[in-house]
């Protein structure tokens, strides 16, 4: 009789623990089925160390490219060197961390619309005395997929205008503001 009430009751506890065990798997919502297509992306820029250089940037695809706009505020009046760069790490407080120009192809640095230059080479964004620049333009060789994807890449405003010719960099000076570039919610 001691046996059959051990089993009897191992058999309950057994029951008890899986029921939870049960439970917990049917609350986990279901997979996600295969992520939709980048079709947008946001870079939110922060100021490097001395700098008040801020703003955000936004990255639509459209046809013919990527629609690039955005709005900074705490620029010096002029222009300033605006890329994409190879990684989306703004921690090293002179924003070295984002490494070079963003360029899968090897291409040589230049200019937005010279068909030869590096995929991050976006120009110069121009700040009004006030301090405060915009952009809006569509870039042929931006893109969200493969190779040439800019998705956790970083953005980055320099202190001074690129010539688009002084290799690699456009002699574009220190880097004032920073920012990843990540998935931006759809609308």
């Amino acid at each position: 009789m001691k046996t059959i009430a051990l089993v009897f009751a191992a058999g309950l506890a057994a029951a008890a623990t899986a029921a939870p065990a049960k439970e917990k798997a049917a609350a986990k919502p279901a997979a996600k089925s295969a992520a939709a297509p980048v079709t947008h992306a946001v870079a939110v820029l922060i100021p490097g160390k001395d700098s008040k250089v801020a703003g955000t940037v936004h990255f639509k695809k459209e046809a013919g490219g990527v629609h690039v706009t955005g709005a900074l505020t705490g620029l010096a009046a002029g222009a300033h060197g605006f890329h994409v760069h190879e990684f989306g790490d703004c921690t090293a407080p002179d924003f070295t961390s984002a490494g070079g120009h963003f360029n899968p192809a090897g291409n040589p640095h230049g200019g937005p619309k010279d068909a030869k230059r590096h995929e991050g080479d976006m120009g110069n964004i121009e700040a009004t005395p006030d301090g405060n620049g915009t952009v809006d333009y569509v870039d042929p060789q931006l893109g969200f997929e493969g190779a040439k994807s800019i998705v956790g890449r970083g953005v980055i405003v320099h202190a001074n205008p690129d010539d688009f010719k002084t290799q690699p960099t456009g002699n574009a000076g220190g880097r004032v503001a920073c920012g990843a570039i990540g998935v931006a919610k759809s609308e």
